[in-house]
């Protein structure tokens, strides 16, 4: 049997756009000799749905779309498609997660969604029910296991030993008890740093211990925060790679049960720092097209942070896409305006320089006699970060760009940002990208050509907002501060046991106060993409108001 893993990328919300996808996808498949055709999760509603799952409407038009791909199995291959399932029974949340086995016309049989993540970004049991059945599904003499995303990830053994196993079922287990051939795993497994490595060893792991081959289709794309790499595979009984489809890309690769040992593999990236730029790039590229957005604009202070951020934009868009905007002051350095330009130009996207000082000095005449008797400090700072944002802004709104803020995570962690200044945006590319991380960015975009000054790069970083300013002036330096934001943030540990790794207790302290002292800021923060196990954002919801006496 010749099996398609359509690694297809969806958008939340378009249901009918989806399901045209879908069949589209049948038919490339059918013409590459395919019999069955494999789709992410939730195919039709996109991923994840959330609260539009609310909305009887919304169930519906995905049940009838469902039905449209249905019948086009009447005359192209068989396909397992994933969508929202209503619930009859009385009582539960009255949706599935689920996936349709669709064949010659018609949906033959339903395959619900077990174990349901809540925690991260992840919020399933808000509205699903979890799947009381788990049928095998028949097709050309072969039974197949059919799971989703989570209900793989909990294996007793591959777990078990880590200590970090979330549920009693597994319903992996539960299908290899009823003798399936192949299991099959349909999947929206959102892309992390580092993941990849622990997502193969797993698959492996799960595949030999049933000795079973094991089928993995993943979403590709990005929507909103989150980015799906795809990287859809194969796995033999032995926990060998049978195939493997690119990443970050869509793709239809075809596997032939019959022979295994010629599985195609396609390019995947070589090495972390090109899947995190990879994902960026893509992250980038969905949000814009998703939102209706044709070009974007970057404040250029000729700093690192806004160097990467407008090298991704014209990597993701087209350098035709992308406007950069020097707003030097009077403490702006002519190296940094001499570097913002020189990007522009080894970029090759549209450059204007506007001068804030004008602005900056009508500011402070009006304020002064409100001013009176206080020294310069971070409210004249600020207004700098301000005016260049209303700028930013007015260009946005006058031409549609999408203005994209370049703030990094250890600066969001700690509040070295400006609230309606260097925050303002539609979009913070960087935002769960640690400072330690956007030079390694820079360097491996520079690998090819000098595409990011190299001045940009061995200059200390500053925001230039007062005479000699660095940024080492407030912070810690960033080969100290990232790993403590990483461990109080990411591992969710505290004081001693950040200080038993070898960081001074006043530094740690001091990180943390901070850390929790500007969780309004990020509050206010535009959304941000997600490459780090844990970001600010939707899944790490802290309180604004709160005490920390309880080892908080």
């Amino acid at each position: 049997m010749k099996i398609a893993l359509a690694q297809i990328n969806t958008t939340v919300g378009a249901i009918a756009r989806n399901a045209d996808r879908a069949i589209a996808t049948l038919e490339q498949a059918r013409d590459r000799g395919a019999d069955f055709v494999l789709f992410p999760e939730m195919t039709l509603t996109g991923y994840p749905p959330n609260d539009l799952l609310d909305r009887p409407s919304f169930i519906t038009h995905n049940l009838e779309a469902l039905d449209r791909v249905a019948r086009a199995t009447t005359d192209l291959p068989a396909a397992l498609v994933g969508h929202a399932h209503r619930d009859e029974r009385s009582e539960g949340k009255h949706l599935f997660n689920a996936v349709a086995f669709c064949a010659e016309g018609a949906v033959r049989s339903i395959h619900s969604k077990t174990l349901l993540p809540t925690y991260d970004v992840f919020d399933e049991m808000r509205y699903f029910s979890a799947a009381r059945e788990h049928p095998v599904l028949e097709l050309g003499g072969l039974r197949f296991g059919v799971s989703i995303c989570e209900d793989i990830w909990n294996d007793a053994v591959f777990w078990g030993r880590r200590g970090q196993r979330r549920y009693e079922a597994d319903p992996i287990e539960i299908l290899a008890g009823q003798g399936v051939d192949y299991f099959v795993n349909i999947a929206a497994s959102p892309f992390t740093e580092g993941k990849r490595a622990l997502k193969r060893e797993m698959f492996a792991s799960v595949a030999r211990r049933h000795a079973r081959p094991l089928i993995h289709v993943n979403l590709v794309g990005g929507n909103d925060s989150l980015i799906f790499d795809g990287w859809s595979n194969v796995f033999g009984p032995d926990g060998s790679v049978l195939a493997q489809a690119a990443d970050f890309e869509e793709s239809l690769l075809v596997f032939d049960t019959d022979a295994p040992d010629r599985g195609a593999f396609e390019r995947v990236s070589e090495e972390e720092i090109e899947t995190i730029h990879n994902a960026l790039v893509l992250g980038i590229r969905d949000y814009c097209g998703k939102c209706g957005f044709r070009s974007t604009v970057v404040g250029l202070s000729g700093g690192v942070d806004s160097a990467v951020t407008a090298t991704l934009a014209a990597r993701a868009l087209g350098p035709d896409k992308v406007l950069g905007v020097a707003l030097p002051s009077r403490f702006s350095s002519d190296h940094s305006r001499t570097d913002a330009a020189a990007l522009a130009r080894n970029l090759g996207i549209a450059f204007r320089e506007i001068a804030i000082e004008p602005i900056y000095e009508a500011y402070l005449k009006i304020m002064e006699p409100h001013f009176e008797g206080r020294e310069f400090d971070a409210t004249e700072e600020n207004l700098q970060a301000r005016i260049r944002g209303n700028i930013l802004m007015a260009l946005s709104n006058k031409f549609g760009h999408l203005l994209l803020s370049t703030g990094n995570k250890s600066e969001m962690a700690v509040g070295y940002c400006t609230l309606y200044g260097d925050m303002s945006g539609g979009l913070a590319v960087l935002s769960d990208v640690p400072k330690t991380l956007v030079y390694e960015l820079a360097r491996f975009m520079n690998r090819s050509s000098e595409t990011i000054p190299e001045n940009t790069l061995r200059k200390p970083p500053s925001a230039e907002l007062r005479p000699d300013q660095k940024d080492s002036d407030s912070l810690p330096p960033y080969e100290i501060l990232d790993p403590i934001i990483r461990a109080y943030v990411e591992e969710q540990i505290y004081i001693d046991e950040i200080v038993a790794r070898g960081f001074d207790r006043d530094i740690v302290e001091r990180v943390i106060r901070m850390i929790e002292r500007n969780e309004y800021k990020r509050r206010q923060a535009a959304i941000g993409l997600k490459i780090t196990h844990r970001a600010f954002g939707y899944g790490r919801r802290m309180p604004v108001a709160r005490g920390t006496d309880g080892g908080s």
